[in-house]
């Protein structure tokens, strides 16, 4: 027995009581056990590399290389992204791609190069397959901006999965993205990133990696052009990445790396290249376009940490009520459920949890349900009786199910790779609706299985089907959180059609955004942790998950009223808005909420609520936007100038969409912002004060509000006085037009004034393009009809003139 392991066993035993404690030195011992069993040994590897090309077969949009030792398909679609995949490896199956791959572009021709290569030419890229394997993607102009040298495999003597490594450079001035949620920063340092979904255990800092959102999607900036690049392997794998430097005029330049290694699996890869918004479109075309929240989640939601009850939900939602703070969900941790059994209601704490959320939905205020996917494995637990009648969850290689444990006890755990398993968890939810419940927030679903040493999750040896192909947990484990939002999905969208299905998922992978949004996990408290939740939905965005966010506050201790507020006007600008109370969130062990921290924070905090109650209608224009084109609402400050190499560096502000740049205060006793501006004029939002960018300037941010402004000629939908729709026009600069796109859904925020529906359903508006210019001394804004300028169909107010 391994000594440092025993010392674990006697901790967690002394930690977590004896009955738990023992539950996870044996589910630890049993998990080693089964894993010693069921994978093959590693033993005596051989390494491959391609060798020299032999032979070349042309095909539509591409074709096939064949090496010595390995062969290459590559392909050009019509959409522009561009595949490749070695040794045998095509775009399917895949758990990211949204549908069939792409059809070819018949246009691409994979035709001869200089010094033995092929390459294959389109409109948006040219891509070079050297001699020996090494795959060059360039610009129609013939600027390199990515160079993958020849792939390497080390493949078991006695067969089975080989692991792999990819070296690729780029560019000395590329700055490297993405790579799922990453509390690190939005721009990703030299070091090291796992690709492996993980439960840290603990509240997370931006020194911790990996968490629970990883995706081998990255987005690479340089001056040339931006491009992404997505590995479509669910392996355990990690990025080494090292930014270039660029050689100060000697001339002698060192281009930036990214190394991918993975434990198996296929070796293919898509790469999309253009402007940001360009690429992001075109993932969104590959992987699916992204929910549409309904309306009321675009608004203020509370989550109630502990157990909690019927009255004390009520004591809240009055709470909010009497000092006229917006809120318009309320979330319920697992303590609602009984024993913590998923799909159940204590009700000794909740006997009428019916009764009361259809007393919320009278109020405009709906009910969130954490779910889990852990069942407890006890019989006369129906939803444990169910699952196994439908042999619904993952078995070991002896065929016996997995047993692990969770906060319940002993657990089991559905195989959502298999279609019949998605079936039936996906009409579990009908319970969910029958209490009235209106959204879902799947939580520890990497998934987590508790172990007193050892990951936290289930055996690698684990068998899942993996829609009938047949795989085990190395695979598996990074989709497991994505097929279960799919099952709820599914299910939602059979059991009550006429609503959009709401979902947040604390984990996830590629193509996550066609079913649900992301939450962060229980980020630290402390300023550290309010700069990690922002590059984390920053990152996020940059993936093709536009809708996310973070607990307001953090979720470990108590943060200051300082903190508290200051995370909060953060929260207000982004698409997730949620606070959280409960024991340790807030200044009294059991309290958290709001008003709790004095009345000098509540106040500067309802400035910020009301201040989001009026974007909301902006907010449903960037959902509809997000849906359509791929693009976030919280955008870099890059976004619309990449090759601005000042701003690919900033990592404390942000757009948010189009119109609004939003730099919030991540430091104490801070009350001015030095705020990078990209080109052009922009206004302060509330003295109106005119900055002319490109420029560094110190903006006022005192404890009252953070520092906003918008863009000069910006045309925003806001919620005006009266409750409904109109437009919001700032000034252009003189000589300049400007305008904004308008979604004005009928359905929205403010669809009781304005006769439409409460957001909930699947009406899909059209979008309005609005111009402005200066007239003489006064600024016309006119709608960009089919047949022209036109009047605009909703009230404007102009703003600006005064600078």
């Amino acid at each position: 027995m391994n000594g440092r392991d025993l010392v674990r066993s006697m901790k967690a035993i002394g930690s977590a009581g004896e009955g738990q404690g023992l539950l996870t030195v044996r589910a630890a011992w049993r998990r080693r056990r089964t894993d010693a069993e069921g994978l093959p040994p590693r033993g005596a590897e051989r390494a491959r590399v391609p060798g020299p090309v032999l032979s070349v077969e042309p095909a539509p949009g591409g074709g096939l290389v064949r090496f010595t030792r390995a062969e290459l398909r590559i392909t050009v679609t019509a959409g522009g992204a561009v595949f490749w995949g070695w040794d045998g490896a095509g775009p399917g199956p895949s758990y990211a791609l949204a549908d069939t791959a792409p059809e070819p572009d018949p246009r691409a021709v994979l035709e001869p190069d200089k010094d033995g290569a092929w390459r294959v030419v389109s409109e948006r890229m040219t891509v070079v397959v050297s001699r020996r394997g090494g795959v060059e993607v360039l610009t129609p102009g013939g600027v390199s901006l990515r160079r993958d040298l020849p792939p390497r495999w080390w493949e078991p003597a006695g067969g089975g999965r080989a692991r792999w490594t990819q070296r690729a450079e780029v560019a000395a001035d590329a700055r490297f993205f993405g790579l799922g949620g990453r509390a690190s920063g939005l721009r990703l340092r030299n070091g090291t990133y796992r690709l492996w979904n993980t439960d840290p255990g603990r509240a997370f800092g931006p020194g911790d990696d990996p968490l629970h959102l990883t995706m081998p999607v990255q987005m690479v900036v340089a001056d040339a052009a931006t491009h992404l690049v997505f590995h479509d392997n669910s392996w355990d794998g990690s990025v080494t990445l090292r930014e270039g430097e660029e050689g100060a005029g000697s001339g002698h330049d060192h281009a930036g790396t990214s190394e991918l290694r993975m434990d198996g699996g296929p070796l293919r890869c898509w790469v999309m290249v253009g402007a940001p918004a360009r690429v992001l479109q075109n993932w969104a075309s590959l992987t699916g376009a992204a929910v549409l929240p309904p309306a009321w989640a675009l608004g203020h939601q509370h989550a109630r940490s502990g157990s909690g009850t019927e009255q004390e939900v009520r004591r809240i939602v009055g709470g909010h009520h009497e000092r006229g703070l917006p809120l318009d969900a309320v979330h319920l941790g697992i303590g609602h459920l009984e024993a913590h059994r998923v799909f159940t209601v204590d009700r000794d704490r909740f006997p009428k949890l019916p009764v009361l959320a259809e007393e919320l939905r009278r109020d405009g205020i709906r009910l969130v349900s954490a779910v889990e996917p852990a069942v407890g494995a006890d019989a006369g637990n129906a939803v444990y009786d169910g699952g196994s009648a439908e042999d619904a969850f993952v078995r070991d290689v002896a065929g016996e199910v997995v047993r692990g444990v969770a906060r319940s006890g002993e657990v089991v755990h559905p195989d959502f790779t298999r279609a019949r398993t998605r079936r039936w968890w996906g009409g579990l939810y009908e319970e969910r609706l029958a209490q009235g419940f209106a959204g879902f927030w799947h939580d520890r679903n990497e998934p987590v299985s508790l172990m007193a040493f050892g990951e936290s999750t289930l055996p690698r040896s684990a068998r899942h089907d993996v829609e009938g192909r047949g795989g085990d947990h190395r695979e598996a484990h990074n989709v497991y959180a994505l097929a279960m939002a799919r099952a709820a999905y599914e299910g939602l969208s059979e059991l009550a059609p006429r609503e959009r299905p709401f979902l947040v998922s604390r984990s996830g992978w590629a193509g996550m955004q066609r079913y649900a949004g992301a939450w962060s996990g229980d980020v630290a408290t402390g300023w550290p942790g309010l700069r990690a939740s922002l590059s984390l939905v920053l990152g996020l965005g940059l993936c093709g998950v536009p809708y996310s966010g973070s607990d307001v506050g953090g979720s470990d201790t108590s943060p200051s009223p300082e903190l508290y507020l200051r995370w909060f006007q953060l929260g207000a600008y982004l698409p997730l808005f949620r606070t959280r109370g409960g024991p340790h969130a807030g200044p009294r062990a059991g309290a958290g909420e709001l008003w709790e921290f004095g009345d000098e924070v509540l106040g500067h905090a309802r400035a910020a609520l009301v201040e989001r109650r009026r974007l909301l209608p902006y907010f449903v224009t960037l959902a509809h936007l997000a849906r359509r084109t791929g693009a976030p609402y919280l955008r870099p400050l890059w976004w619309s100038a990449p090759e601005d190499r000042a701003l690919r560096d900033c990592e404390d502000a942000f757009l948010l969409g189009d119109c609004l740049l939003v730099a919030p205060v991540l430091e104490p006793g801070a009350d001015r912002r030095a705020v990078r501006l990209p080109r052009g004029r922009w206004y302060d939002v509330v003295t109106e004060e005119a900055y002319e960018g490109p420029a560094r300037v110190l903006v006022d941010a005192p404890l009252s509000r953070i520092a906003v402004l918008v863009r000069a000629g910006a045309v925003l939908p806001v919620r005006g006085d009266d409750g409904s729709v109109e437009l919001e026009a700032w000034a252009p600069a003189h000589g300049r037009t400007g305008g904004g796109l308008v979604v004005v859904d009928p359905g929205g925020m403010s669809g009781a004034e304005a006769g439409g529906g409460d957001g909930c359903g699947w009406d899909e508006p059209e979008i309005e393009r609005y111009v402005t210019r200066r007239r003489g001394g006064r600024v016309v804004v006119e709608r960009d009809g089919d047949d022209g300028p036109d009047e605009p169909s909703l009230p404007v107010r102009v703003r600006g003139l005064g600078s």
